[in-house]
């Protein structure tokens, strides 16, 4: 955990309608925040252009490619021709995918981190089961992670409820991405499996991801600031 600065550890999400805004953001929250995170409604609404954020932030793109290992290959490499320090696929779509992915990425000069994305955080397990899937979210996050690490993966995105027990699995190696985090003073929305940026950390995730919490604050910087803070006293 001591390898990343806390100010480092917070990724912003950028979940807005344009390049514009997004831009606007980074300006309005650089003095603190230098990861932000671009998904799938701003890069689909205008593509590479969502990733060309100023004053040197650093991008973690969230594709979460997920499709027959050719076809992530050729999507993961372009992914990493935008330079975001981190790229996703879900590991939900197999080893051979993961292993490909990787190995396309090491022959890269200065490539993104890979990431394997294991069970959204808007799942439940009752949902889970639904979809067919009779193992409930924790044994399914630990047994994807198992798999995307022997693959190649850098790191995974999993939820802060399942951050702990990974550590204690598989080390501390590799890189956990952690969304569902939601400061105590925010609502959880959509986000079903949560823990606050103080307990994520604290359990062992490197990152951790707030869009809402901080954008929908009254003052979106102080906001920023204070899940850094929380972020510092987990790592002391």
């Amino acid at each position: 955990m001591g390898r990343i600065k806390p100010g480092d550890r917070l990724i912003v999400a950028l979940d807005v309608a344009s390049p514009a805004e997004a831009k606007r953001w980074v300006r309005r929250l650089s003095p603190a925040v230098g990861h932000f995170k671009v998904g799938l409604e701003l890069f689909t609404a205008w593509g590479p252009e969502a990733v060309k954020l100023p004053l040197g932030a650093r991008v973690f793109l969230d594709l979460k490619f997920f499709d027959i290992p050719n076809t992530m290959v050729g999507a993961v490499r372009s992914a990493a021709a935008l330079k975001p320090a981190l790229v996703n696929i879900h590991a939900l779509a197999g080893p051979t995918a993961v292993r490909q992915c990787a190995a396309a990425l090491k022959k890269l000069k200065n490539p993104p981190k890979l990431l394997a994305v294991t069970i959204l955080t808007s799942f439940t397990d009752e949902e889970l089961k639904r979809t067919g899937m009779r193992n409930g979210a924790g044994k399914m996050v630990s047994d994807l992670c198992r798999m995307a690490l022997a693959a190649g993966a850098d790191g995974v995105v999993a939820s802060p409820l399942e951050v702990k027990k990974l550590r204690e699995e598989f080390g501390e190696k590799f890189i956990i991405v952690t969304p569902g985090v939601r400061p105590s003073w925010s609502e959880k929305n959509d986000q079903k499996r949560t823990a606050t940026p103080y307990r994520a950390v604290k359990d062992g995730a490197d990152y951790v991801v707030v869009g809402r919490p901080i954008l929908n604050a009254p003052d979106p910087l102080e906001a920023a600031r204070t899940v850094i803070r929380e972020i510092e006293e987990a790592c002391e």
